[in-house]
């Protein structure tokens, strides 16, 4: 079996009325970046508005999605965790469901990577929509981060990153059971470079 170019791995809880415009745009952004050569791990994190039926039928219609479903609510972590020990790809792009994160970037960040990058992440610049309180809460909490960490973790960033097969064999041998991926991945270590 020829090897996967790419996996792309998304936690998915109470996410019915997104999951479309989802699978449309991935798909597309997959397709126009490594051809057919492709997969979706689309993880159900215990919802309860009907996302398992979705991601079931989706599974059914399109060979490219892999739907995993978890037995009970685990939280976001823990289901990026499974998605992440099921893929496959020889390059795992890491996305929400919600789509705050534009899975457009998938191109650019492929190419810094093939500039010898293990990770590329997202980092925000603006927060354009977010009321006053979400900025300060935001800016505050990065900051603190950063000075309580023992790791330099990137400011304004969240999961939304590509990584290569190497980086995700060395989260996925990680013991941790209480998992933070983007403090995890930063302790890590590789080139990592921000898009």
């Amino acid at each position: 079996m020829k090897p996967l170019t790419l996996s792309v791995v998304v936690p998915c809880f109470n996410e019915r009325e997104t999951l479309p415009e989802l699978h449309r745009r991935v798909s597309d952004v997959c397709r126009a970046n490594v051809g057919r050569n492709y997969e979706m791990v689309l993880v159900n994190d215990g919802s309860t508005d009907g996302t398992w039926d979705l991601l079931a039928s989706l599974a059914a219609r399109d060979p490219h999605v892999v739907a995993v479903n978890l037995s009970r609510n685990h939280g976001h972590q823990l289901a990026l965790s499974a998605g992440l020990h099921l893929c496959r790809g020889e390059r795992v792009f890491i996305l929400d469901c919600d789509l705050q994160d534009p899975p457009e970037l998938l191109g650019a960040m492929m190419a810094r990577m093939d500039d010898g990058c293990d990770v590329v992440y997202g980092q925000r610049t603006r927060r354009e929509g977010e009321t006053a309180f979400k900025k300060a809460s935001a800016h505050l909490f990065y900051r603190l981060l950063g000075r309580l960490a023992d790791v330099d973790i990137p400011p304004d960033t969240g999961d939304f990153r590509l990584m290569s097969r190497r980086a995700v064999d060395q989260l996925n041998a990680m013991p941790e059971q209480h998992r933070f991926i983007r403090g995890m991945v930063s302790w890590m270590g590789l080139r990592q470079e921000p898009l």
